[in-house]
């Protein structure tokens, strides 16, 4: 079988074929040479143009019988440039994860460390909008390296930035999405950094499983609201990390509380966060209060962490410090 070639960001589809029970697609880089990418051809081929294809192979889906491809046998030998690895992770998609990850960020890149931050949210994506990178595409340095966008005083990469368009879906499989995550690891060009943030998609499933294995992770951030459907799905995240090994740093509790006339409002309940926390032993790191204006912020691109007052910047500011 074949496919029609198309364009993609590094190479582009040339055709692929069965050899006995592996599949093999021939992709053509931008020097003309060919790589072959491992996969199921008939789900994958469609949306090659999203990946890239570097020295010597892009290895996607299942490796071949006694060969690891793509995947450190050390888990320590992932990311050497970065000092500390944190991770920022939910149970729960529309806790505001991504919020915090950002702000928490930005406020230690004010405290002078070089920080990067890792948009590992395949397929939902907001790093690029939270820091007004949107508009911006992946790109190569002299060095055949993935450039990071650079904004607020981070290094910056996404999947989201990786295709033609900011809202080109990138319909995955899950092998494919975590290899093109650890290619991200390798093939950005990070330089050194005190701190690489990365921010996970919700839930417990192939993604963070593999970051947790692959990566020497310092600590894991929680992030929840109060309510009761946000905790439930937050418990199986820490379970997940303290099986994995990882340390949890703590919990952070978003969207805690509305100020209203000098009185604070609990619209999703009270105190999820902190009885999380006590239950599982670990530290509670704070409140953030629901700031409408933290919300036009983060559409605008502008972090709150940034340009905001110094009672919206309070709480971000707070993590960072325990966090450094």
């Amino acid at each position: 079988m074949s496919v029609r070639a198309r364009k993609g960001v590094r190479g582009w589809v040339c055709g692929f074929h069965r050899e006995g029970l592996e599949d093999r697609e021939e992709v053509g880089d931008r020097d003309g040479g060919r790589r072959r990418v491992f996969g199921d051809p008939e789900a994958e081929a469609r949306f090659v143009q999203g990946l890239f294809v570097s020295e010597p192979l892009v290895q996607l889906g299942r490796p071949r019988p006694g060969v690891t491809y793509g995947h450190s046998s050390h888990p320590n030998d992932r990311a050497p440039y970065a000092k500390h690895v944190v991770v920022f992770t939910s149970g729960k998609g529309g806790v505001g994860k991504s919020t915090v990850a950002v702000n928490v960020a930005v406020a230690l890149a004010q405290m002078g460390k070089r920080v990067g931050i890792l948009d590992a949210d395949v397929h939902g994506p907001s790093i690029p909008r939270l820091l007004g990178v949107l508009a911006e595409r992946m790109r190569w340095n002299d060095r055949d390296k993935i450039e990071p966008i650079e904004n607020f005083g981070l290094r910056i990469m996404s999947v989201g930035l990786t295709t033609p368009e900011s809202d080109t879906p990138l319909v995955w499989r899950s092998s494919v999405a975590t290899s093109a995550l650890i290619q991200l690891l390798d093939d950005v060009d990070w330089g050194e950094l005190d701190f690489l943030i990365i921010d996970m998609p919700p839930g417990t499933g192939d993604v963070q499983l593999t970051i947790a294995q692959e990566l020497r992770i310092r600590s894991a951030v929680v992030v929840t609201t109060p309510q009761p459907v946000a905790t439930d799905d937050v418990r199986r995240a820490i379970r997940m990390l303290l099986e994995v090994g990882v340390k949890v740093a703590g919990v952070v509790e978003n969207m805690s509380y509305l100020e209203v006339g000098g009185q604070r409002i609990y619209p999703f309940g009270r105190g999820g966060g902190r009885a999380l926390s006590e239950d599982y032993g670990v530290p509670f790191l704070g409140e953030i209060p629901l700031d409408p204006e933290v919300g036009s912020m983060s559409d605008s691109g502008t972090p709150v962490a940034a340009v905001g007052t110094e009672s919206q910047r309070a709480p971000f500011v707070t993590i960072a410090q325990k966090l450094a």
